[in-house]
């Protein structure tokens, strides 16, 4: 806890939640650090919850802001340049507050909607009064097809809110899947969900609505 992460670790490593760890330890940022960086004051120190292998953390830090990483993965972690914490989310005690707390890579949605609580709870705890929690939720558009390596196979709603599809990473000749399940949350889902954690839904912040800034009660 509390280290500065270093390189290396096999490309086979698997992440408790079943992502390559050699994949995202390579696989670029796409828009999510402009959609943070622009949600949150210049040099904002940000906790990111579910960080990875630094896929967002370094464009971030790139931008100015100080980062702290967590996640439960410590295969991802060793990849991460800045300070980093190995726990699960949920389990997360810090005795600091942030200028901003992050949540994203659709955790509100994978997790299930009692972890999902715990989690806001978490990002709670951990951002100042009068700070921000931006939160990254799936849309039903996004099992569609990610393009380029990512491809999706197999995908299956569940009744209205339960989205159930096997992810195939293709990168440098090597292929995993990985099975995943997404309990889809409306906005009025969102709201009350955020609320039950004390934080209130303050905006959209792209078109799609998959980010939301929420802050303190």
């Amino acid at each position: 806890m509390g280290a500065m992460g270093q390189s290396g670790n096999g490309p086979g490593a698997i992440a408790p939640d079943g992502s390559p760890v050699g994949f995202f330890a390579r696989s670029p940022a796409r828009r999510e650090p402009e959609v943070v960086h622009r949600a949150v004051a210049e040099g904002a120190a940000i906790l990111e919850l579910g960080c990875g292998a630094g896929r967002v953390t370094h464009p971030l830090l790139a931008l100015g802001h100080p980062v702290v990483g967590v996640d439960e993965s410590p295969e991802m972690l060793a990849h991460v340049r800045t300070e980093v914490v190995c726990a699960p989310i949920e389990e997360l005690r810090l005795d600091r507050r942030f200028d901003a707390v992050v949540l994203g890579s659709f955790l509100i949605n994978s997790a299930g909607p009692a972890l999902g609580r715990r989690f806001l709870d978490t990002a709670r705890a951990h951002v100042r009064d009068d700070g921000v929690v931006l939160v990254e939720r799936a849309v039903p558009s996004h099992g569609d097809s990610d393009g380029g390596e990512v491809s999706v196979g197999e995908i299956r709603r569940v009744g209205d809110d339960l989205i159930v599809a096997t992810l195939e990473y293709r990168l440098d000749g090597q292929v995993w899947t990985h099975r995943i399940t997404n309990h889809l949350l409306d906005d009025d889902a969102l709201a009350a969900c955020l609320r039950a954690a004390d934080l209130e839904l303050e905006s959209f912040l792209t078109e799609d609505r998959s980010w939301v800034r929420a802050r303190p009660v």
